[in-house]
């Protein structure tokens, strides 16, 4: 990909999983207006990451980025904000407690609002209706009138963002993200669970921990580390309208930086060489995700990273690997020899919610929690034999009580998905499967460390 870049540039590209909105001139109103709007993050909060993701690609830090599938307009309050914030808290907790690794926090919230589709309608009792694509563009209801592309839902998705950003800086600068609040982090249906038993025994410990920190003199008062954390937004740039319309100038650098969020991906769907969503992303200033399936060739992976990442920048890029359970063990090998064989310095993270999704016979969308145990297990064990770091995961997953993936401890059942099944589009796993995996995930980069170290000794 070639030629001069600017924010418009990638309008003269060809281009997939967009809305035809009706109305023109409604859409170059509503992007003038978001054009006047403030920024959501900061250029200097994206350096930030980025520099924070170019330890993870160092081998250095783990990435855990979360959040639910789709966000909407109806689920808007500020518990289930505060509800997803801090299971992702207790995740990287364990992970960082487990593992002994620093974990850097990057959530899918605040803009998440646009999800690609496999086909452009769906059918339903024989009637034939546009395909829901987020609240950002249309509606979930199954009616003409819900399913016809409304620009002005760029400017709720932006109100809505906007104050959910507000919120996440209050509880991770504010003092909820103190350490010393461990304990009350857990959500009160996982309480009771075997995740929430061995959460508070981490708990205690860290207690202890603690204390002995603060007869050193280390305190929250001294160190801000303990009281306070970094935590990231990010979504996939799907709605390029919305996103260049958010983009900014940096004055201190003169930079361009996508102040939607402080990262941003692309789709399976969407990262075509010649495409409209590379042409964007390839020149804003932000750490970048590019989603990596299966039938991805080495020759075009590379091509893609040259693009995103030319000056192969660490921590610029993350190659977010959606294999399937099955297919991981002999589909991402041959990428990771062919990055490491060419210098390519990338975060590997493993997502292991979207190639793991099946339908059952009541018509439910579902995903099996050993299956994506299993795809995080294989992605460890590949980069292990391939001396490789496992940089992260990618999961959806929200603090609500829902029953929407099947498995896990509660042993959740598909007779049980229709309690609370409440998603817009893809099952996530609920605040007491998430904390279960993270156990799981501690054990993995705890192993991974025991191997460095080994090495490390056998070298001296």
């Amino acid at each position: 990909m070639s030629g001069k870049w600017t924010p418009e540039s990638w309008r003269g590209k060809p281009i997939v999983q967009v809305p035809d909105y009706p109305d023109q001139e409604a859409l170059k109103r509503v992007e003038t207006t978001l054009k006047s709007y403030p920024p959501l993050v900061f250029a200097g909060e994206a350096r930030r990451l980025k520099a924070a993701l170019a330890k993870v690609a160092g081998g250095k830090a783990f990435l855990m980025q979360g959040g639910d599938c789709a966000e909407s307009f109806s689920e808007f309050h500020p518990n289930n904000i505060r509800d997803t914030f801090r299971v992702l808290l207790q995740m990287a907790v364990v992970l960082t407690f487990g593992g002994a690794f620093p974990v850097v926090k990057v959530s899918r919230m605040a803009g998440q609002f646009a999800k690609p589709r496999s086909s452009n309608t769906e059918i339903v009792d024989g009637v034939e209706l546009p395909s829901y694509r987020g609240d950002m563009i249309n509606g979930p209801d199954f009616t003409p009138e819900s399913r016809i592309p409304d620009p002005e839902r760029m400017i709720r998705a932006y109100n809505q963002s906007a104050s959910t950003m507000n919120l996440l800086r209050a509880f991770s600068q504010g003092g909820y993200a103190d350490l010393h609040k461990v304990h009350q982090w857990t959500l009160g249906f996982v309480a009771g669970s075997p995740q929430g038993a061995r959460y508070q025994d981490l708990a205690n410990r860290l207690d202890e921990t603690l204390a002995f920190m603060e007869a050193c003199g280390i305190t929250s008062e001294t160190t801000p580390q303990i009281r306070e954390t970094d935590f990231f937004t990010s979504h996939e740039a799907l709605l390029l309208n919305y996103e260049q319309a958010l983009t900014r100038v940096d004055s201190t650098t003169g930079d361009w930086y996508d102040c939607s969020a402080h990262m941003l991906w692309i789709g399976e769907r969407t990262r075509q060489l010649d495409g409209a969503h590379l042409e964007f992303l390839r020149g804003v200033g932000n750490p970048l995700g590019l989603k990596v399936g299966p039938k991805a060739t080495t020759d075009d992976l590379l091509r893609l990273i040259d693009t995103l990442n030319p000056a192969n920048e660490p921590g610029r890029l993350t190659l977010i690997t959606r294999m399937g359970a099955d297919q991981i063990g002999q589909s991402l090998p041959p990428l990771i020899r062919a990055v490491e064989r060419e210098g390519r310095k990338v975060v590997w993270c493993c997502d292991p919610m979207h190639a793991n999704t099946i339908s059952t016979a009541s018509g439910y969308k579902t995903r099996v929690f050993d299956r994506i145990l299993d795809e995080v297990k294989g992605f460890f064990a590949v980069h292990k034999a391939e001396g490789t770091h496992a940089g992260g995961v990618h999961f959806e997953l929200t603090g609500q009580e829902v029953t929407e993936c099947v498995g896990g401890a509660q042993a959740i059942t598909e007779a049980k998905l229709a309690d609370r099944y409440e998603t817009m589009c893809d099952p996530r796993l609920n605040a007491s499967q998430s904390l279960e995996l993270a156990f799981q995930l501690a054990e993995l980069l705890k192993s991974e460390r025991q191997v460095e170290a080994a090495k490390l000794a056998a070298a001296g």
